[in-house]
């Protein structure tokens, strides 16, 4: 018999050491995100990093980054994340692989 294992605790299992004085991610203009009508980075960001804020706009806190870029992918249109690697010792280390 196999046992059901949620997403959620396998990603609690891996290490992030978060780079407080440079974020890899940012948003550049909070009024674009403001004006996007999907705010597609709120529901795609699989580390639920993006959240909506009390006026209309999307909050991000790197905490807990997967590093994917789907950010990215979804922000396409508006080009409104600027997204780098992390410094060298900085980010998530993957326990499952």
């Amino acid at each position: 018999m196999s046992i059901v294992v949620k997403v959620e605790e396998k990603l609690y299992q891996n290490r992030y050491i978060v780079d407080e004085s440079r974020p890899h991610i940012q948003i550049k203009s909070e009024e674009a995100c403001k004006s996007c009508d999907r705010q597609a980075c709120t529901v795609c960001c699989p580390a639920a990093c993006y959240s909506r804020n009390e006026t209309g706009g999307v909050t991000l806190v790197t905490d807990g980054c997967l590093e994917c870029g789907t950010c990215r992918v979804v922000c396409q249109d508006k080009g409104n994340i600027a997204w780098d690697y992390p410094r060298g010792g900085y980010g998530i280390s993957y326990k499952f692989g």
